[in-house]
């Protein structure tokens, strides 16, 4: 078992389960930063019991059909006005350095997913950064889900 799955704790919400349904299926990424690990949720909304309100440092993903396919949609808070532009840019950086790891404990803690629906692997992945200041308030492309899947 990978490092990544040794420290990732996954919790399915019914009537989500290790199979579907796949629409409407949401994810929440949090983490430790005591201990690094990695905490999933996968059901049909967010998990707001698991995002700190104040650091706001969570991974939010879902399954979205765009332009005739499906591709997952992640979004990270970058700031809504409460961090200053010298911190959102720091929180910039950091979120685009960490997201890999992101997107590897989505797509790793929901393999049972991916075996019942494997054309999801060459889904899209598009993350979107929130924030009130322009220069960090995009939409970027990660690449294809396969692309973090590991053995």
């Amino acid at each position: 078992m990978s490092v990544l799955l040794n420290r990732l704790t996954i919790n399915f919400i019914p009537p989500y389960g290790h199979t579907g349904p796949l629409e409407g299926r949401t994810y929440t990424l949090t983490h430790s930063d005591e201990t690094g690990d990695l905490f999933l949720s996968i059901g049909g909304a967010i998990d707001s019991q698991r995002i700190n309100w104040k650091l706001r440092d969570e991974v939010i993903g879902n399954w979205q059909i765009r332009g005739g396919q499906y591709c997952l949609v992640c979004s990270v808070h970058i700031s809504g006005g409460e961090f200053d532009e010298e911190k959102s840019r720091a929180r910039f950086s950091i979120f685009q350095e960490e997201l890999p790891l992101a997107l590897k404990g989505m797509i790793n803690g929901d393999k049972s997913l991916f075996g019942y629906y494997p054309w999801l692997l060459h889904a899209p992945i598009q993350v979107e950064f929130c924030s009130v200041y322009p220069e960090f308030n995009q939409v970027m492309y990660y690449g294809l889900a396969r692309h973090y899947q590991e053995g």
